[in-house]
């Protein structure tokens, strides 16, 4: 059975914002051979697996990394390059950074949207050096080093098609910690990937936020009840010991709507999970649809 809902061009935003409300995101396909038609549904559609021109099935492993966001999925995409690592208990810190060093070596990757993203993270570590924070410094640069979230890559695939792979924030981070030093590193950790913090309102957090820079502090946000279910959160870091841990983790899973992930670690710790704050997402476009390869002019 095929249903077809009519919709005014005009209203082609409107349309997109209604999907997202839905809450689930898993594959979206567009036919169209217009440019901006197709740039304007890449570019706000939240959904895991987006194509162009093409089918919306038959997702091939290292060419269209598969899954979905929202109510459709947690993270990480099966056959993507962050997949392995969910697998495992421990890891080195840059394991995934060095991942990514022979590809990139091949084939250069995108990295103007981080270096936009990054822009938050440059002005805490500035503060941080000012205010003598030596520790804080060096976290800054090395989250920085680690980060992949706004990066784009192009993905292997067969001739007139074009694969490219993208790693992008999650919106709201919930950053819980009983002392300044571990909210810090809870920070800079999300400025990292280009994420908003969302700090509960407290004795500890309210002071602190005042007195960082104003670009940091644009990506804070301030809550007295963050139980609630209107507060958006799409992930969670919490420095403290198990059963603080466990009663956070039973909250989290009463809240309606996606699956939110919850990251333990202990007082003082540092090696966050940078791969559990973004979200991946899969461009497949058949090129020869849009009028033509023209890549394949430069064979022979």
């Amino acid at each position: 059975m095929l249903h077809v809902v009519r919709y005014k061009r005009k209203e082609l935003g409107l349309l997109i914002d209604q999907i997202n409300a839905s809450g689930y995101g898993l594959t979206l396909g567009v036919h169209t051979r217009i440019d901006e038609t197709i740039a304007k549904v890449i570019d706000n559609v939240n959904a895991g697996n987006v194509y162009v021109n093409r089918n919306i099935v038959g997702a091939v492993v290292g060419v269209q990394p598969f899954g979905g966001e929202g109510l459709s999925g947690t993270g990480p995409k099966a056959g993507g390059p962050l997949y392995l690592y969910r697998l495992l208990s421990t890891r080195p810190q840059d394991a995934i950074e060095k991942s990514f060093v022979r590809s990139d070596a091949l084939s250069a990757p995108d990295t103007r949207l981080r270096d936009i993203l990054n822009k938050p993270l440059q002005a805490l570590k500035a503060w941080a050096a000012s205010n003598q924070q030596s520790d804080l410094d060096a976290l800054c640069s090395q989250y920085a080093e680690q980060s992949q979230s706004g990066i784009t890559r192009q993905l292997a695939g067969p001739t007139g098609e074009r694969n490219s792979y993208a790693i992008l924030p999650r919106e709201h981070v919930l950053c819980l910690a009983d002392d300044e030093n571990d909210l810090l590193i809870q920070l800079a950790a999300v400025l990292a990937v280009g994420s908003s913090a969302v700090w509960p309102e407290t004795d500890i957090s309210k002071p602190l936020r005042a007195r960082l820079p104003k670009d940091v502090q644009a990506r804070i946000k301030l809550i007295p009840d963050w139980t609630k279910d209107e507060v958006a959160i799409d992930a969670v870091l919490h420095h403290g010991d198990s059963d603080q841990l466990r009663a956070i983790c039973q909250q989290i899973a009463q809240r309606s709507g996606a699956i939110v992930g919850v990251n333990g670690l202990s007082h003082g710790e540092t090696n966050v999970p940078l791969e559990r704050l973004v979200i991946e997402r899969a461009l497949s476009v058949n090129t020869a649809a849009a009028g033509g390869n023209a890549s394949l002019m430069t064979i022979g």
